[in-house]
């Protein structure tokens, strides 16, 4: 992978930041777009490159949830000074903006989660979940390999950098932060933003609308559904409207007060399977 394009980034200045956290097997290239929209409109964006990611397969070896996590919360600590600090994350990034907002409710002011990677699409993967419940997941194949990235505009998919492979025993973790975000949504007490690509190949949007509907403690729950494009939303065709939405959500026109004056949110409802 080429490391400049998948390195960290930070953006722009403002009273206000925003933590950007990109998906699993992804990079920071993933969000780009997304940050330089925020940082136009005066914010401060930081982009942080999860651990073992953006470089080499054998680099995702030695790593797991906790890291990523682990990465997440120092990022989120060293924008401690701005007014607000939100959090946006694509993905598995969306699993982990939600576990900030949960854990640390007082530095969080409001999440963007963009196709958040709550439920696998496809039988293929829903087996995969299963078998990471027991040994025989690294048993069947200890690498799979990763031929692109779910994007539909094509000349953005030609530019895309693609992780060729990656330890099948890091599943186990996506999966481990599913199960921990599926029982952290309740908490969140902030409100939300939640955008889904109908056409996501990867993750079900079913499971964003379900996870929208977990959100009992916040104030304000927002569902976006894209029916073009596919699962990179920052990247493929919606991109600028996920930007535009972003945005007037996290800085309301006309409006400086504190997010959690909006009103209540949705009810809570069965998890997903």
């Amino acid at each position: 992978m080429d490391g400049e394009s998948t390195a960290p980034f930070a953006l722009g200045r403002g009273p206000d930041a925003c933590l950007l956290l990109h998906g699993f097997t992804g990079s920071p290239w993933e969000v780009r777009p997304l940050g330089e929209a925020l940082a136009a409109r005066g914010m401060r964006v930081v982009a942080p490159r999860l651990p073992g990611h953006g470089t080499t397969p054998e680099a995702m070896l030695d790593v797991d949830y906790r890291d990523w996590q682990a990465c997440a919360d120092e990022a989120l600590a060293s924008l401690s000074g701005y007014r607000r600090v939100f959090v946006a994350g694509l993905s598995m990034g969306a699993l982990l903006a939600l576990r900030l907002a949960a854990h640390q409710p007082e530095a969080v002011h409001a999440l963007a989660l963009v196709a958040p990677a709550i439920r696998f699409r496809g039988a293929r993967m829903a087996l995969v979940r299963q078998l990471c419940r027991t040994p025989l997941l690294e048993w069947t194949t200890p690498w799979v390999d990763k031929g692109g990235t779910d994007i539909s505009d094509p000349k953005t998919l030609a530019q895309a950098p693609v992780l060729p492979a990656f330890p099948v025993a890091r599943l186990r973790d996506l999966c481990t932060l599913q199960d921990l975000a599926v029982v952290d949504a309740s908490r969140v007490r902030c409100p939300v933003l939640v955008a889904t690509a109908e056409q996501d190949h990867v993750v079900d949007p079913e499971g964003g609308r379900w996870l929208a509907r977990r959100m009992t403690a916040s104030p304000a729950v927002r569902l976006v559904a894209y029916p073009e494009g596919f699962h990179i939303i920052p990247r493929d065709v919606c991109g600028a409207r996920l930007a535009q939405e972003v945005g007037d959500f996290l800085q309301p026109s006309g409006r400086d007060d504190d997010f959690r004056s909006w009103p209540e949110g949705p009810a809570q409802d069965a998890p997903p399977p």
